[in-house]
């Protein structure tokens, strides 16, 4: 009875079905149906046209007929992407197997990168099987334009505004703007040599390093497995009276696979909306951070900043107080940001000076007069005529002149010295060199200036800017950060921008609209201008937004990185890593059961969340390659990021976040590998997506069934915290450590964790600068060596029996220096003898010329640089006599003796400090240290190594990280 009712639906099996509902859904499994089920996806109905049957194929009458659920049919699952060659929904059993072919080579150990060289084996160039050509283009997409106006979800700081997410950067504290120059972004950078040293262990052993590697690694996970087992057994015993929203059961993903998510939808306007930091399970860990024994008061805990030695009387009494919002009650709705919010507003850049008339924009050797509007636009180029790399971009040049005409044509022409309009034809015949010789000449001016005229110029400009600077938030000083408003210029932007070089308008008051409490005073506008409106919503962090006129981005105002509610933002990332602790194990095993799926959509997923959890690859997002620079993150890599290099070797090369160049190789797990044969299979070609069934929304949503809140960036914090925490754990408590010998033990351990979790860098002009100044290091090395070889030779001027006590060798020049060293270094001296006697002489002259005094005779100076003649008189005497006068107060061989050890161990220091920075020039130290390994585990290796944390944060750093300083002070025992 079913069969003959199923045969009779069979004609209309053959044509498109509608898409049933979920109760009544089934499919046909015959291979017939599913060729039809194919043909069918690949051939869609034209909306205009009558549909023909399709082309026969050979039909068997019928199989088995298999019901399965909706979630389970292909139908059901969206393609991510509907441009270029999609993959199939499910992997046949023979496709899957035909993949598994060997080349007969050993895996290498999988989840490192061996970016510094091979393993075992050198590895095979891509064979046609692997990527279906035989030869790759090194970075096919690099020539292509990217998106700027879509907004990423790989920002690492959840409080920057929409608009600013596009960068963070390699730096240390970076700024949002465009008018940074790019020229040392845009290379890509060397790659490093072999350094098998790089974790600071021996490479005498016969394992190879990388082995070593993917062991600590491999050990590492099976700590947090472990771990997150025992987090739950915890949390479950009390689980048993009262139903959690966070226990197990109700975040464990479903057997069955839902349908994937849809994209993000576009903001409807460019306003930033605040998002609720509120997640249950946060608010349990949220008292992990208090210190032992403090008691919070109420919501509005502050205390005095206590003052720091030698500061004055007057700075201490106005010390800014401190609100301890770690120690305060948390909120019940945290999606209110404040409740009185007070500010002055934004500071607007000065007015355009023109040009003196001399001056002149040249087109074609005739000096042209334009208006004050188009000058000003000719002078942004002509002042940056030194900026070759921006300058001498046709695409920057082309933007240029369009809108330098637009301008012109605007404003009334450009005319001659006799009135006649000159039409701007051809931008080679115009001439800036005029305009940026005065520019020049005035940059020139400035940095002549006195120290006290500088010291006048900047206390006239904090003074003006004094009122900007803070702003009273919920009754409390909050220091504001970018409180100036953007100037006009010409926009750079990152990458190959296709809109490079356009002029980046004047801001005026009617665009910026001002947020501020319903009690405050709205600033007052600039006199004759109004704001564009003013709002009182207590829900956004943001003072003052306008809208810029290159790519529609609205650029914010917000609060500075040392504030309160970017504390929050940090600590709130922290917690959130924490968190995912307890589901790591979880989430490790079901995309290791997921890379053998059935379903394309889920082997997909399952293999990028391996990229992401390994090797710390972003997510990344779809580019309008029209209007931006194609950066490219896991979910957007395409057919030719990737090179397969079997056994397991994968090759990344492609433009990632900042338009930064992304290069590394890394082995994988054999299935890994596998799977992206697979992804990269026939009939793919360059410009195609690798994950064609996934985007990053999807992913996302996907993760938020483990954990509420759980996004891809959330693994990079996790995996560089936990293993920093594992790796401090592992440290033993060594006696008599000098305080740069406890310091590179913490570094280890930071490289450690920056090669482990894949934080590379390339090694760019910056650390060649640097090595240079170890280079000069190691000759000041050399110095400090003269020196003791001076000072043990006044030993033996006091006391000629310590030649035989010590012994003769003792006394001999130590290694590295000869005498024909030493008569250059002997000139070296007397050279920076000259030179100090130089500075001081014209710095006390200035003094006396500030001071209203005459100012000295050269005769001064040149009696002053006798000193250095006698000195190199006294020491060619040393060299040639080998006999040193003991120099100094109450010279005595014990003061001798303790200098030379305090020379020791300045050598000592100096080269663990080269070998310190030689180790790091291929890790990224400063972005683990600052964005991904919680500070609180620096502060509790301070604190256990008893070394001040001023050694590992700067001044900024330890602004914004007050939180995590203060919150811990009592608990040397915090573990992440």
């Amino acid at each position: 009875m079913v069969g003959s009712r199923l045969l009779s639906r069979i004609p209309l099996l053959l044509q498109p079905l509608p898409r049933p509902s979920p109760i009544h859904q089934f499919s046909l499994c015959s291979s017939t149906l599913r060729a039809q089920s194919s043909w069918h996806r690949s051939n869609p109905p034209r909306a205009t046209a009558h549909r023909s049957h399709p082309p026969p194929f050979p039909f068997k009458p019928f199989k088995i007929f298999k019901f399965k659920m909706a979630s389970d049919s292909d139908d059901d699952m969206p393609l991510a992407r509907t441009n270029g060659r999609v993959s199939n929904a499910h992997i046949s059993k023979s496709v899957d197997k035909a993949m598994d072919e060997s080349n007969g080579s050993k895996p290498a150990p999988a989840g490192i990168s061996i970016r510094n060289g091979p393993i075992v084996d050198e590895m095979d160039v891509d064979e046609p099987a692997t990527n279906g050509h035989a030869k790759r283009k090194s970075r096919g997409s690099t020539s292509k334009p990217v998106n700027y106006n879509q907004q990423g979800s790989e920002s690492e700081d959840d409080d920057v505004p929409l608009a600013k997410r596009q960068r963070t950067t390699t730096k240390v504290e970076e700024s949002d703007s465009d008018d940074e120059p790019l020229a040392t972004k845009k290379q890509p950078g060397k790659l490093p040599p072999k350094n098998t040293a790089i974790l600071g262990e021996s490479s005498d052993d016969d394992e190879p390093l990388n082995a070593k590697l993917a062991k600590k690694k491999a050990t590492i996970e099976k700590k947090a497995a472990k771990e997150a087992k025992t987090i739950r057994a915890k949390d479950k015993k009390p689980a048993k009276k009262v139903k959690d929203e966070s226990s197990e059961e109700d975040v464990k993903p479903k057997a069955k696979r839902k349908a994937n998510g849809t994209t993000t939808a576009k903001k409807a306007n460019g306003v930033k909306k605040e998002e609720s930091d509120s997640d249950a399970p946060l608010a349990k860990k949220g008292a992990a951070a208090k210190g032992k024994g403090k008691a919070a008061t109420n919501g509005k805990v502050k205390v005095e900043a206590s003052p720091k030695k030698g500061a004055k009387k007057g700075e201490s009494e106005e010390a800014e107080e401190v609100y301890r919002w770690w120690d305060a009650p948390k909120k019940e709705d945290d999606s209110i940001k404040w409740e009185t919010l007070q500010h002055n507003g934004v500071v607007f850049p000065p007015e355009y000076e023109p040009l003196p008339k001399n001056v002149k924009l040249l087109y074609a050797g005739t000096p042209l007069t334009l208006s004050i509007e188009a000058e000003e636009v000719a002078g942004f180029f002509g002042a940056m005529l030194n900026s070759t790399h921006n300058v001498e971009n046709p695409t920057f040049q082309k933007n240029f002149f369009a809108d330098l005409k637009e301008i012109v044509k605007k404003t009334g022409g450009a005319k001659d010295k006799d009135g006649n309009k000159v039409d701007l034809k051809d931008f080679s015949k115009l001439d800036f060199k005029p305009i940026f010789n005065y520019y020049d000449a005035k940059n020139q001016e400035k940095k002549a200036r006195s120290s006290a005229e500088k010291k006048a110029d900047k206390a006239a400009k904090d003074e003006m800017e004094a009122p900007y600077v803070h702003c009273i938030w919920d009754g409390r000083k909050e220091q504001v950060g970018n409180f100036r408003v953007e100037p006009p210029g010409l926009f750079r932007g990152r990458g190959e921008h296709p809109k490079t070089g356009k002029v980046k308008q004047r801001v005026l008051p009617e665009q910026i609209t001002i947020n501020i409490g319903k009690e405050a005073i709205p600033p007052a506008p600039p006199e004759g201008h109004k704001w564009k409106a003013i709002q009182h919503d207590n829900k956004a962090t943001w003072l003052a937004m306008w809208q810029e006129n290159i790519n529609g981005a609205y650029k914010y105002v917000m609060l500075a990185a040392k504030s309160s509610i970017k504390g929050q933002s940090d600590y709130k990332k922290f917690e959130k890593a924490r968190q995912l602790k307890e589901h790591i194990d979880r989430i490790r095993k079901d995309y290791e059961r997921d890379l053998k799926a059935e379903l394309m959509a889920d082997r997909q997923r399952a293999t990028a969340v391996y990229l992401i959890d390994k090797f710390a690859l972003r997510a990344g997002n779809e580019k309008d390659s029209e209007n931006e620079a194609e950066t490219v993150g896991c979910c957007s890599l395409k057919f030719e990021h990737v090179t397969l290099k079997p056994p397991n070797t994968v090759v990344f090369d492609f433009l990632g976040k900042d338009s930064i160049r992304f290069y590394d190789e890394v082995t994988v797990h054999e299935q890994v590998f596998k799977n992206l044969k697979i992804f990269k299979k026939a009939p793919k070609k360059e410009g195609d997506d690798i994950f064609d069934r996934l985007n990053t929304t999807q992913l996302n949503k996907h993760l938020t069934n483990y954990m509420p809140g759980l996004s891809a960036k959330v693994f990079r914090t996790y995996n560089a915290s936990f293993t920093m925490s594992t790796l401090l754990k592992e440290l033993p408590k060594k006696a008599n450590l000098s305080m740069q010998e406890k310091i590179k033990l913490y570094n280890d351990c930071n490289r450690k964790v920056a090669i482990l979790c894949n934080h590379k860098r390339t090694v760019g002009a910056g650390h060649e600068a640097q090595m240079e100044k170890m280079t000069d290091r190691k000759y000041q090395i050399k110095g400090l060596r003269y020196q003791k070889w001076r000072i043990k030779h006044m030993i033996l001027d006091l006391d000629p029996k310590q030649k035989k006590k010590k012994g003769a060798e003792w006394f001999e020049y130590e290694e590295g220096i000869d005498d024909e060293w030493i008569v250059e270094h002997i000139a070296f001296l007397v050279q920076e003898q000259r030179t100090k006697i130089e500075k001081k002489f014209a710095k006390e002259n200035e003094k006396l010329v500030a001071d209203g005094q005459k100012e000295m005779k050269a005769k001064e100076l040149t009696d002053r640089l006798k000193e250095a003649d006698v000195l190199e008189k006294k020491l060619k005497k040393e060299h040639k006599s080998k006999k040193v006068e003991a120099e100094g107060k109450g010279p005595s061989v014990e003061k001798f003796e303790a200098n030379l050890k305090k020379l020791d161990e300045r050598i000592a220091t100096m080269n663990l400090q080269a070998e310190d920075r030689e180790g790091n020039k291929e890790v990224a130290l400063g972005t683990s240290k600052i964005n991904y390994i919680d500070p609180r585990l620096t502060v509790v290796f301070s604190k256990k190594f008893d070394v001040p944390i001023e050694k590992f944060f700067s001044k900024t750093l330890r602004e914004k990280f007050t939180w995590a300083i203060e919150s811990i002070e009592d608990e040397d025992d915090w573990e992440f």
